[in-house]
């Protein structure tokens, strides 16, 4: 009997209307486009401007219906769905639940997983180990995260820097070949004080005063989170092309987290894969955070082929970081 692997089948996106561009933020606080572009690789991101009380949740069901609808797939064939998000619509009730009743993943049991920025590759590892036990035959990754319910739009430290966004992927047995050949998963804890929200937690739960001193917005110490960045996923990057004899020549597409245009081309030299190889949109979506790798494949899911051989690599708070090895397993039709 074949080994069982678990292969990407289908993808969906969603990103909001509204562009929040590098000459509006100059009108919101002290920056400027070329101060942004220099230092990021970001022109602009897309912000959830709906009506008030619609969250993460809205963006994870549009993309997930996108997938449904391009793969003309039956929800109710879904056996789980895994919510990859930093930002879910509220504590305790996890939104990957509300998510799957709402696209009519009736059959699914459903979770949340948070790992910051690494959500959705964490996602990816556990998605696979679930089809690779045999038991569950379809599996729904969602990313997506609304940053803006997060963000001091009176912090140019991190209001230039996320968006919002949603992607989706559909995993499925593949016995060809075809799927996650090899993970390098990593995290450190010595993150936990550079990149952070102080207050909504178990430790310092809200009330007039945290709201007051703004503390339920994202922090990041900049510097030092680039730092672990770069040299991080660079590493596991590496590491996952000796552990499988792979060349430069050999890797078909980099998939890396759009945090930092400089991170990602730090990445790329170190494997010395060709820009060409590249993927690359932080320009138009700024860093939505769980989205950013299916927002990749979406949107270049048409120069992907049967048999590519393809490493995501990403790095998050916490500190989280990985990279993964995957064969990508259909043309587009």
């Amino acid at each position: 009997m074949s080994k069982i692997t678990a292969a990407i089948t289908a993808i969906g996106s969603y990103v909001p209307k509204y562009v929040l561009s590098n000459q509006v933020l100059e009108t919101m606080v002290d920056t400027n486009d070329e101060w942004i572009t220099t230092r990021t690789g970001i022109k602009e991101r897309r912000i959830l401007k709906e009506d008030e009380g619609v969250g993460t949740s809205y963006l994870a069901i549009k993309a997930a219906q996108n997938l449904i609808e391009k793969a003309n797939l039956d929800p109710k064939e879904i056996d789980l769905v895994i919510m990859a998000t930093a930002t879910p619509d509220m504590p305790v009730a996890s939104t990957g639940v509300y998510v799957a009743t709402q696209i009519g993943a009736t059959n699914a049991f459903a979770f949340d997983l948070q790992a910051a920025c690494s959500s959705f590759l964490y996602g990816m590892s556990v998605a696979s180990a679930y089809i690779q036990s045999g038991k569950y035959k379809k599996i729904l990754l969602i990313g997506a995260d609304k940053m803006s319910s997060i963000i001091d739009y009176t912090d140019r430290a991190t209001c230039i820097i996320f968006g919002d966004g949603g992607g989706a992927v559909l995993f499925e047995p593949n016995e060809e070949g075809f799927g996650l050949q090899d993970e390098v998963l990593k995290s450190d804890g010595v993150g936990r004080e550079f990149l952070k929200i102080d207050a909504g937690g178990s430790i310092l739960p809200a009330s007039e005063e945290t709201v007051k001193n703004k503390q339920h917005y994202v922090f990041q110490d900049g510097k030092t989170v680039f730092k672990y960045a770069v040299s991080g996923m660079a590493d596991v990057s590496e590491k996952i092309m000796q552990r499988n004899n792979l060349s430069h020549e050999d890797v078909n597409w980099l998939v890396a987290h759009q945090a930092n245009k400089r991170i990602i081309d730090a990445t790329a030299n170190r494997m010395g894969v060709d820009d060409s190889k590249v993927l690359i949109n932080i320009h138009k979506y700024g860093n939505t955070t769980s989205a950013t790798l299916p927002l990749l494949l979406c949107e270049f899911e048409k120069q992907i082929k049967k048999g590519d051989n393809i490493i995501f690599a990403a790095f998050g708070g916490g500190f989280t970081w990985g990279a993964i090895y995957l064969k990508w397993a259909y043309d587009t039709k």
